[in-house]
């Protein structure tokens, strides 16, 4: 028999005796109560129920129904007149009770840990009258445990953290299992933990679950990570009991036990001499075992001849080394540099100085490489300054450059023309003198910022360039001039010193100690009676009269001639002349009316005057209109419109016509010679064409042309042409474009006769074509296209 199943036979034999403990106990109350009655002691009547509380064990497997106890009242007599009736927790469907004997049987598997205890509820009832013989009552049905669940990990797989290096006995972490057992009934729920994988490097408290570092110097950048499995098994370990385990996941996290250290101990680098400062050269780094902030470096140059010229920085990530140029670099001042580089680790562990020191140091040699150079100026930028009264040819400057390369080719100077759009000055290629081409106005331009080029000889793609910045100096070269008053006006009421306008000059020269004008009238007025000029020696003048009485009918506008001069050398003058009109004025001084007279016009005209100007305005119109029509007659070209514009002479029916037998549609002989189309005169008689030939009705010209022949009439195509060309060369309202018309006949003055093909089916024989270098230049090219161009006779035109 299983071990399970014989202690579920002591539990049942242990209810079995605790059952019976309990009867003979009520029976031993029950007659210990009737004694005191019977004695007349006064006491509370006592429940006639016989129970307590009973006791079954959980996970019973049997094939009927587990017996829990039995109800029994006083009041039983056996006679079947009593009924049990149970309810409360399960009843009815996790136990069941004979109403007549009163025995409680459970028809459900039981599990503690699902629910450990059932109120129950029991009434014992008369099956005659239906009514309760007692008061309903409770009683407890408790599932004591067996062992029949393990231990557990709640949270498994567990991951832990230790740094390497970590001395025996350091805690990783502490594991707790749970079992559903009851903790207060033998040793069901009593773990006990054990290690099943992980030897030597850890171990398990046993009670605790504590799981500690058992292996001293685990070195992470060996094994970083560990797997371990650890048991939690109850009934305190003993043979028997259940057990669960989990994994635990232990890494290994860095520390600074391991220095840097360069791969070489000499690395070579180079750059161009060209490269501008801040450029990198380079970047080098000191491996480290460790990761993380242990693994992060300090890169400095201690000590080497390029220390000045070279600066290192640490990248980003703290682990690269970064080479830079701190200063211009020259191949011909010096072609190599040395540099001595320390990289060290920026964060330290005390516990591991002893495995340092923590630092390591290589050599860098960093080599310049020469470049073609374009010329360097001798200045950044030039700055000069030119009167503007500088001759042509003045040599105002000279600039310099030279090749920086070894080679030190030769130097060719140029102007960029997009600075000197102007052309005002000009280089000499060899010396780089600059000069002026053109005369300089400072008062059309001030400043010239034009840029020189400098140019090496071997290599032309070797450019260099310096601004060069032009100063105009100013010359008193222009005379002033009134402002913008050229005009002016006198009250007819003004009395004699009155001011009638303020003048200012203007002068577009600069000088340097500013602006003096000085005025007066111009000789031919200083002695006029009517006006006077007051110099105000600050710039201004005041316009006086002389005199009052004005009067637009005797004097409506006064001409004044200003004489103006400045104050530098060379002195410049001018005379501006200031218009003064005679005006009407108010009270108050402003002008009314300026006009020496005012013109009333009539407000309207009369009806018949509208209409006669109406009536000769509408036959101008009329007359223009026709003159224009007649004249557009008169020019109208051959070609009337778009459906005209043709290159036949297409002829429209609204029959369609017979075919080969139709002979009435044209007359074929007209086609074949001109003379028979006039003489003969033969026309259907059916259908007339819309659209007749203009070629026919066209008198033929002889064009007197030097060297012309006129022959053959109205035969005479050629002729024909030439006048016709000749009338579209003279006539202004021709189309300018070329005309080709085609016509329905050939003349029979050409010496080509006919080239027609209507009849050429009389003959079956191949065409020969070389009577065509006979006919001239004009059928050259009719020549050269069925290949009969005799090539060795010389070109005739």
């Amino acid at each position: 028999m299983p071990r399970g199943m014989n202690t579920f036979a002591r539990h049942c034999m242990s209810l079995a005796l605790l059952t019976l403990l309990c009867e003979a106990q009520g029976r031993m109350d029950k007659a210990r109560s009737q004694e005191e009655s019977r004695a007349g002691l006064l006491r509370r009547v006592k429940r006639g129920w016989v129970w307590n509380q009973f006791f079954v064990l959980e996970e019973y497997t049997g094939l009927e129904p587990l017996y829990i106890g039995k109800l029994h009242s006083d009041m039983d007599l056996g006679d079947g007149s009593i009924k049990y009736i149970l309810s409360g927790d399960g009843a009815g469907t996790t136990f069941t009770i004979d109403d007549s004997t009163g025995d409680i049987h459970a028809i459900k598997r039981l599990d503690r840990e699902v629910k450990a205890q059932y109120l129950l509820k029991a009434q014992a009832w008369n099956r005659q009258t239906d009514r309760p013989l007692e008061p309903e009552s409770q009683f407890i049905v408790k599932i004591q445990d067996i062992n029949d669940n393990e231990p557990k990990f709640q949270d498994g797989p567990y991951q832990a953290t230790i740094p390497e290096m970590s001395t025996i006995g350091t805690e990783v972490i502490r594991l707790t299992a749970t079992d559903a057992d009851d903790p207060t009934y033998g040793n069901s729920a009593r773990v006990v933990y054990s290690i099943l994988q992980g030897q030597p490097y850890f171990s398990v408290e046993p009670k605790t679950g504590e799981v500690r570092v058992s292996l001293a110097g685990m070195d992470r950048e060996v094994r970083e990570i560990y797997s371990i499995i650890i048991q939690a098994k109850d009934m305190g370990g003993q043979l028997g009991g259940l057990a669960g385990t989990t994994v635990v996941n232990i890494t290994l996290s860095d520390v600074n036990d391991n220095p840097p250290m360069f791969d070489q101990k000499l690395y070579q680098m180079s750059v161009l001499e060209s490269a501008p400062v801040g450029s990198v050269v380079g970047r080098i780094r000191a491996k480290d075992r460790d990761i993380g902030i242990n693994a992060e470096m300090r890169y400095s140059i201690i000590d080497g001849d390029g220390r000045d010229t070279f600066d290192i920085s640490t990248d980003p990530t703290n682990l690269f080394g970064i080479i830079t140029i701190k200063k211009p670099l020259n191949f011909e001042s010096k072609a190599s540099y040395t540099l001595k580089i320390e990289g060290a680790n920026t964060h330290l562990d005390h516990r591991f100085l002893d495995k340092g020191p923590f630092s390591h140091v290589t050599i860098v040699h960093v080599s310049v490489e020469d470049i073609d150079e374009p010329p360097e100026f001798s200045s950044a930028a030039y700055y000069i300054e030119v009167s503007e009264e500088a001759e042509i040819g003045t040599v105002f400057t000279t600039v310099s450059a030279r090749d920086p390369d070894a080679s030190n080719n030769s130097i060719r100077y140029s102007i960029e023309m997009t600075t000197d759009l102007g052309k005002y000055f000009y280089i000499d290629i060899t010396s780089g003198a600059l000069m002026t081409v053109l005369a300089l106005d400072r008062e059309e331009l001030s400043w010239h910022n034009i840029t020189v080029l400098a140019m090496e000889m071997s290599n032309p793609s070797m450019i260099g360039s310096v601004s060069v910045a032009v100063k105009i100096l100013d010359v008193n070269d222009n005379p002033p001039s009134l402002t913008h008053y050229f005009e002016a006006f006198v009250c007819e009421s003004a009395k004699a010193g009155q001011l009638i306008q303020t003048v200012t000059a203007i002068d577009p020269d600069d000088p340097l100690g500013g602006q003096h004008f000085y005025y007066s009238l111009a000789p031919e007025a200083a002695n006029n009676p009517n006006f006077t000029l007051r110099d105000n020696q600050d710039n201004t003048a005041w316009i006086l009269t002389r005199r009052g009485g004005w009067s637009q009918q005797d004097q409506s506008v006064y001409y004044l001639p200003i004489f103006i001069s400045d104050g530098e050398l060379p002195v410049q003058t001018s005379t501006s002349t200031l218009t003064i009109r005679v005006c009407s004025c108010d009270v108050e001084g402003n002008v009314m009316s300026c006009n020496a007279e005012a013109y009333h016009l009539p407000a309207s005209l009369s009806r018949g005057a509208l209409i006669a100007i109406l009536a000769c305005i509408f036959v101008m119109l009329v007359m223009i209109l026709l003159m224009l029509s007649l004249r557009s007659h008169r020019k109208r070209p051959y070609l009337h419109d778009e459906e005209d514009n043709v290159h036949e002479n297409i002829v429209r029916y609204d029959d369609e016509g017979g075919g080969e037998e139709d002979t009435e549609a044209f007359d074929i002989a007209a086609m074949w010679n001109p003379h028979e189309a006039h003489l003969v005169g033969k026309q259907r008689q059916d259908m007339l064409p819309e659209i007749e030939s203009l070629s026919r009705y066209v008198p033929l010209a002889c064009v007197g042309w030097p060297g012309s022949v006129c022959v053959g009439g109205d035969s005479n195509v050629q002729g024909y042409v030439l006048s016709k060309l000749l009338e579209a060369d003279l006539d202004p309202c021709a189309p300018p474009y070329d005309s080709l018309q085609t016509y329905a006949y050939e003349g029979e003055g050409s010496v080509a006769e006919s080239l027609s093909s209507l009849q050429s089916g009389c003959s079956n024989t191949d065409h020969e074509y070389d009577y065509l270098n006979d006919w001239g230049p004009r059928f050259k090219k009719l020549a050269e296209m069925y290949g009969v161009l005799e090539t060795n006779n010389p070109p005739m035109w």
